[in-house]
């Protein structure tokens, strides 16, 4: 979609906002890079699945996410050969045993939630790699002793020289003279060599080299010469260890280099998952829910709030991340350091304590929306809610709106937005609105939707009026949808010569001269300027000229006009109700036929039931579900006249109906199994 448009809704906050929910850095990135799609399929599937991760987590299941990290840049150095450090493959190890846990859930999600279900086929077997780096990396991420019959073999030849090494210290300290030349009556080290701490001025009493002295020069750290040929062969038997660790590395590098490709793949589901998580507690958090989309452009808005004035409201932290931190300016000379750039506060928390909701619709009777009223008025609010929603549900995201809301599948989403003033091009406000609209006119088609701001403005208003006519005359030609906002009084009777456009006016408030926001459609918004010029204590002589004036302008218009708004009113309000009416009547019959379908299933299910419990035989496996799911038995004997049965179950027997048994096949309840053991590679098998 348009770029430009994107970046006027606040796309790149909306993003933000699912990015700060997610888990990892998997989901974060897979955020940050939503971009919503034409592909009818593809939105649909990416809003059931959004729906699906919703109704699980209010269920109690969410995903178990936890130790999950984006290892995609180490399993691509494994995959051309480089070697990963023990900490980098504790981290694989980590990332594998999630994947674990996700697959588990994944299929235990099949049942009710086929969507996040089906994700399970996607999701690769790393038993093998896992089962290697466990066995040889302890959870501080030291190569274990047992990893290789080589390295078990250094590191006890290892103790044993120490210990004789610190055997020979301890006889030394025994000694009275050595004891007088130390600062302290005890041995340390020094790196990886042992030594005795010498007061400096009995450094030559000692024989041995030094290894290190004190900070006040007062204390040299000598390493005797009578541990001198152990400490050497210590040094030795280090290096070999050190060599050793690195050939498992090596090898555990290689485990993980083999399944790198069916792990990228898998860590691609994970990335997903986390997405359709972060999704999902966005949607609960702002109470949001996915709409009905169509391919009939119809555009049905109930009860929609604005999601980023939302998030304002709350204060919400995510949108720091997504407010550019300015950089630092150079300081002048001898300015000093500059302290480090802080990132912006939030934007002031409106007066409002909630957004308003407004009602919006489109494609039905009309696809030109012409809004009017005042400045501040709240228009451009209704702009950007209607445009951003409808991208939000194209990048696969549930909306802030109530039931019967729908939207249609643009093709594009093209704003001219605000006052876009260019300073490098020394473009006028009016030129780089001219430009812009120029460039949407060549991109809108007739599954667009257009938003175009205070049209007209910036010039000569008889001729900004004219422009504009023609403008809506252009979209009116081209087809597609459209919301306009103008202040120009000559605009407001465009509607009553185009049956494919309506007016609608936001509602303002002269008393406190704020907007109230919420849209009427049918209506014409007043520009109230006498009112609020009364109303901030205008001189009334001033006032009163002003309204004769006015009158002498409209003339004999005025009652007819408000007889039509009116009447537009009065059928919008009808029309209102209607499509609530109808949302409702939907929903009644959505929820009819998911009822008449559980019936079908259920009895469908007791139909086999009755089947299977006709073919119990001695011998067979059951359930009695009051005696516990995890407590199967065996059929001992059946009396088909009292329609009971003796069940085994442990040391036990019980006579029980036939109606109570759940019979069970030769091998069991599905899911209870054990995975068969796989057999892994062996590190003696790999030399390098």
């Amino acid at each position: 979609m348009d770029s430009h448009t994107l970046e006027l809704l606040g796309v790149s906050k909306i993003r933000a906002l699912v990015a700060a929910r997610a888990a990892c850095s998997l989901g974060k990135e897979a955020a940050r890079g939503l971009e919503p799609s034409g592909d009818v399929r593809e939105i649909h599937a990416r809003q059931a699945v959004a729906t699906e991760m919703v109704e699980a987590i209010r269920s109690g299941l969410r995903p178990p996410l936890g130790g999950l990290h984006d290892i995609r840049p180490l399993v691509r150095r494994a995959q051309v050969g480089a070697m990963l450090e023990a900490e980098e493959l504790a981290e694989v190890a980590e990332t594998l045993r999630a994947i674990v846990g996700l697959a588990a859930w994944l299929e235990r999600m099949g049942d009710n939630f086929p969507r996040l279900g089906g994700m399970r086929a996607d999701v690769g077997e790393f038993s093998a790699a896992t089962s290697a780096i466990e066995g040889c990396l302890d959870n501080r991420a030291k190569v274990l002793d047992t990893a290789s019959r080589r390295l078990s073999a250094i590191r006890q030849e290892m103790q044993q020289v120490e210990e004789r090494i610190q055997e020979k210290l301890r006889s030394m300290l025994r000694s009275p003279e050595i004891k007088r030349a130390l600062r302290y009556s005890n041995f340390t080290m020094v790196g990886h060599h042992y030594v005795l701490p010498v007061a400096k001025e009995h450094r030559g009493e000692i024989p041995g080299s030094v290894q290190r002295s004190s900070a006040s020069n007062e204390t040299v750290y000598i390493e005797p010469t009578a541990i001198a040929e152990k400490s050497a062969q210590l040094s030795y038997l280090r290096a070999r260890e050190t060599k050793e660790i690195r050939r498992i590395l090596r090898w555990l590098s290689a485990q993980v280099g083999l399944v790198a490709d069916p792990l990228l793949r898998t860590l691609a589901v994970m990335a997903e998952l986390d997405l359709i998580y972060a999704k999902a507690r966005l949607s609960i958090d702002y109470q949001m829910r996915a709409p009905e989309m169509n391919e009939e452009r119809r555009l049905v808005l109930r009860r929609a709030r604005h999601p980023l004035l939302e998030a304002i409201l709350r204060r919400d932290p995510a949108l720091l991340l997504a407010e550019p931190t300015p950089a630092p300016v150079s300081p002048e000379p001898d300015a000093g350091t500059p302290e480090t750039p802080t990132p912006p506060p939030l934007p002031e928390t409106p007066r409002e304590t909630e957004v308003v909701p407004i009602d919006v619709h489109l494609g039905l009777r009309f696809q030109i929306l012409v809004i009017t009223g005042p400045n501040t008025g709240g228009k451009t609010v209704a702009l950007k809610t209607v445009g951003l929603l409808a991208v939000m549900a194209q990048m696969g995201l549930h909306v802030p709106v109530a039931e019967g809301t729908q939207l249609p599948i643009f093709d594009e989403v093209l704003a001219d937005i605000g006052d876009e003033q260019s300073l490098e091009q020394s473009l006028s406000t009016f030129s780089s609105h001219v430009r812009r609209i120029s460039e949407i006119l060549g991109k809108a088609t007739e599954r667009s939707l257009v938003l175009l701001d205070e049209m007209g403005a910036g010039t000569d208003p008889a001729e900004g009026a004219a422009l504009g006519r023609a403008l809506l005359d252009e979209l009116d030609s081209i087809g597609g949808l459209a919301m306009v906002t103008t202040h120009i009084g000559d605009l407001k009777t465009y509607a009553l010569s185009n049956p494919r456009a309506e007016n609608a006016a936001v509602e303002f408030d002269v008393e406190t001269l704020r907007p109230r926001y919420h849209v009427h459609i049918g209506d014409v918004g007043q520009s109230n300027a006498l009112k609020i010029a009364r109303r901030l204590s205008m001189p009334e002589h001033l006032v009163a000229r002003a309204e004769r004036y006015l009158d002498q302008a409209q003339g004999s218009t005025v009652p007819e006009w408000d007889l039509i708004a009116r009447m537009k009113r009065e059928a919008e309000a009808a029309r209102q109700d209607a499509i609530a009416a109808q949302a409702e009547a939907e929903r009644t019959r959505d929820a009819l036929a998911e009822r008449l379908q559980s019936l079908q299933l259920e009895g469908r299910r007791e139909e086999d039931l009755a089947e299977a419990r006709a073919r119990l035989k001695p011998g067979d496996k059951v359930v009695v579900p009051r005696m516990g799911y995890d407590r199967p038995g065996r059929i001992v004997k059946i009396d088909a006249r009292k329609r009971s049965a003796t069940v085994a179950i442990g040391h036990m027997t019980w006579d029980v109906a036939v109606d109570e048994l759940l019979p069970q096949d030769a091998s069991g309840p599905a899911g209870l199994g054990k995975p068969a053991r796989i057999k892994g590679p062996r590190l003696e098998d790999f030399e390098g």
